[in-house]
């Protein structure tokens, strides 16, 4: 017990430098330590001993964790762990990802991930002594962190705010975008967009830290801002390269969608984003296209399976502005109207039909099929469509435009 003390003690004096802390780290517990921040760059590493693993060379030599390295502890369930906690994880060897026996321990404050401590203890038998320094290891090491950011609790709640007044404001100055830029460290302009993550299940801590967790290392797109905002996760997000496409953005999507899913079980997320702008000015636009984007899969969850991107909504950016038109004028579909009149008359489905046969693009073949009937059943539900409403389904505006009007009709504004 006295050693533990002594050693414990020895972790809690000053420290010029995060190098040494690591060191002392790794002296205390006589093995070697790497201390990473919550993207898995490296902030420190103890000195070399013999026999290290594959896995600590190439996160010395990048700066950072190899993504193998991580895929492989995501997969054996290792950084679940780290993320769902503040105590010492247990990693016995993993020799696809050249990773050998380790120690490791997250670093928080509140729901924020500061960082990560591996204690690479190869051969060496681990106790609950050594179990206990970890986890004092880790209080000094958040508390260096935090010394060495003394404003850090202004510089989060600024922040929010610029994050804020982007997605809110009517303007915002060249100046001020600028003057946050510099203050940030962070680059507001050329491929920026916003996504929003909405989550069905109410936001507990657990999804949060995973959710954060995520955002800030996958590889697809930078996450610039991010912010919690009742079910909502928003993130200012930025291409990497100049020729990257909103490809990558559908990739980020899917891929987060996918990994918080089933690594938590949830019952429901749904993911969008906005058009790409090169002024981060435009992000009120953005954020209002991404909102826009989520509603409307909302309200058509079929027609929109899948589709995450603004740009790819088609006809659908323009659904609520042929609502708000319609309503304003009290316009109805002749069209629309005879076949309604029909159906409460004879109980049939001709306006369901129509509307089916319009999804697929006049495919009489396709329709049938989605309907369950026989083509030639179909042919004959065509034609007394067109008898009852005098609809020419052979001209295209009068049919694009009975389309936009039912979905119109299905809008909740």
């Amino acid at each position: 017990m006295d050693t533990q003390k002594n050693k414990i003690a020895t972790l809690q004096q000053p420290f010029s430098n995060l190098d040494d802390l690591a060191d002392t780290i790794s002296d205390v517990l006589a093995c070697p330590v790497t201390i990473e921040d919550a993207n898995h760059y490296v902030l420190a590493y103890s000195k070399h001993t013999e026999n290290i693993d594959e896995a600590r060379i190439g996160t010395i030599m990048n700066r950072k964790v190899p993504d193998k390295v991580i895929n492989g502890l995501w997969k054996n369930g290792a950084m679940p762990k780290l993320i769902d906690s503040d105590q010492p994880v247990i990693i016995p060897e993993i020799h696809d990802i050249g990773l050998g026996n380790r120690i490791a321990i997250s670093i928080w404050k509140k729901n924020d991930i500061l960082g990560f401590i591996w204690a690479h203890t190869g051969m060496k038998e681990y106790t609950a002594e050594d179990l206990e320094i970890l986890k004092e290891a880790a209080h000094q090491v958040k508390k260096y962190i935090l010394q060495k950011l003394p404003d850090r609790r202004n510089t989060e709640k600024a922040y929010k705010d610029f994050f804020w007044q982007l997605l809110t404001a009517d303007f915002v100055s060249n100046h001020t975008i600028q003057a946050y830029e510099k203050q940030f460290n962070i680059k507001l302009r050329d491929g920026l967009a916003i996504v929003i993550f909405h989550f069905e299940d109410h936001i507990t801590p657990q999804i949060e830290k995973h959710a954060s967790y995520l955002s800030e290392t996958m590889t697809q797109v930078n996450t610039i801002f991010r912010l919690f905002d009742d079910q909502d996760l928003i993130l200012l997000i930025r291409l990497w390269k100049e020729n990257d496409t909103s490809d990558k953005i559908y990739q980020f999507i899917e891929h987060f969608q996918e990994k918080i899913s089933t690594q938590l079980q949830l019952t429901s997320l749904h993911g969008a984003a906005s058009q790409i702008y090169d002024s981060a000015k435009d992000m009120t636009q953005a954020y209002e296209e991404a909102l826009q984007s989520l509603s409307l899969q909302k309200q058509f969850p079929e027609e929109l399976d899948s589709c995450f991107l603004y740009e790819d909504l088609g006809i659908f950016q323009w659904v609520d502005i042929l609502k708000e038109h319609r309503q304003k004028r009290h316009h109805t579909n002749k069209y629309i109207q005879l076949l309604q009149q029909y159906d409460k008359r004879q109980q049939s489905h001709l306006l369901h039909t129509l509307e089916k046969y319009l999804e697929n693009d006049s495919n009489v073949h396709r329709t049938a099929k989605d309907l369950f009937i026989h083509p030639n059943t179909m042919n004959y539900r065509l034609k007394r469509i067109q008898e009852i409403s005098h609809l020419d389904l052979k001209n295209p505006h009068q049919k694009i435009a009975v389309y936009l009007e039912l979905l119109a009709d299905k809008l909740t504004l």
